[in-house]
């Protein structure tokens, strides 16, 4: 099979019939032998019904599951990325933003130029601008520097993947922002980008409301630090608190070194305790002690963590 269509949604009863038939025309045209696997991320309109229809009126074409409960678009794309069986898989939102028109260009990109992952760049937008245009370009800005990647939208829910590459990389919670991040710390580093139409929404509303850049920082952080600590975690915790208690250590030295000194050369000095930088010290060792004995708890945790020798092995003779 050429291509696998990840479809999640969350109530998009109008849109869906338009998007399939979008999708069935450009797969004909382009002679594609395809699927189209639905996400029903917990839906409470129609959305079930009538891709049950769609099933009943295409069984060969589509696959569909459905979640009791809205789970999230990360659970949802976990899911379809386990059913797709396409060499290629593409990922679309169902509002209609995203063009189908864009499959078979996305597709050549993964089958003829070799990128192991396309991410779709919606450079022209038709969001509100203070909303999300802005706060899109500052989220988008600061994770390039964090992860390496030189995309310029992240988060585009038009993407497409090398089927080797879904089947290796786990998306959960909220990570479905960070998957070029996934793929890329599971040693898929030919990432690629494609400008793509962004079109505007024509029936309900958004589903995501600005606390998606707060969580989105939040995700980033997790993402980055699983990254260059999620084997290793005594590297960070322990060279921090080393560090603090060293440095509180000394400061705790100079300063009953200084009472002693004052002392035997009979000048009046005040206590050792009515210093701040005794407090600080203090403070400064404890704190330490605290980080270090936190990455010595994590590095027993992933000792014993199932996949703690888990690796891409990419070849083997």
């Amino acid at each position: 099979m050429d291509i696998s269509v990840v479809i999640p949604l969350y109530n998009e009863e109008e849109s869906l019939p338009t998007l399939f038939e979008w999708i069935n025309r450009v797969m004909r045209e382009n002679n594609f032998t395809y699927e189209v696997v639905f996400i029903d991320d917990g839906s409470f309109d129609n959305s079930w019904e009538i891709i049950e229809r769609l099933k009943s009126e295409n069984p060969s074409v589509i696959q569909a599951l459905k979640f009791r409960h809205n789970y999230g678009k990360s659970p949802a794309l976990h899911y379809g990325f386990q059913l797709a069986k396409g060499d290629v898989v593409i990922t679309m939102d169902a509002d209609l933003q995203d063009s189908p028109d864009e499959i078979p260009e996305l597709y050549a990109m993964i089958k003829n130029d070799d990128y192991d992952l396309v991410s779709g760049w919606k450079k022209k937008r038709h969001d509100a601008r203070l909303t999300k245009n802005l706060p899109s370009k500052l989220y988008n800005s600061v994770a390039r520097k964090v992860t390496g990647l030189k995309l310029h939208d992240m988060n585009c829910g038009l993407k497409a993947y090398r089927n080797e590459v879904v089947k290796n990389i786990e998306v959960y919670g909220d990570m479905h922002r960070y998957i070029p991040y996934l793929a890329k710390n599971a040693g898929y580093t030919k990432i690629g980008e494609k400008v793509v139409e962004h079109r505007k929404r024509q029936f309900g509303t958004t589903k995501f409301g600005m606390n998606r850049f707060v969580n989105g920082y939040l995700d980033l952080m997790t993402a980055w630090f699983l990254a260059k600590f999620g084997k290793k975690p005594m590297h960070l915790f322990g060279s921090i608190g080393s560090l603090m208690f060293v440095v509180g250590f000394i400061m705790v030295v100079i300063v009953g070194a200084n009472k002693l000194i004052s002392t035997f050369s009979g000048v009046a000095s005040p206590l050792v305790t009515s210093s701040p930088y005794f407090y600080i010290a203090l403070t400064a060792m404890i704190i330490g002690t605290q980080l270090f004995l936190a990455g010595f708890i994590a590095e027993i945790i992933t000792r014993n963590s199932s996949d703690r020798n888990k690796y891409q092995v990419e070849k083997k003779l």
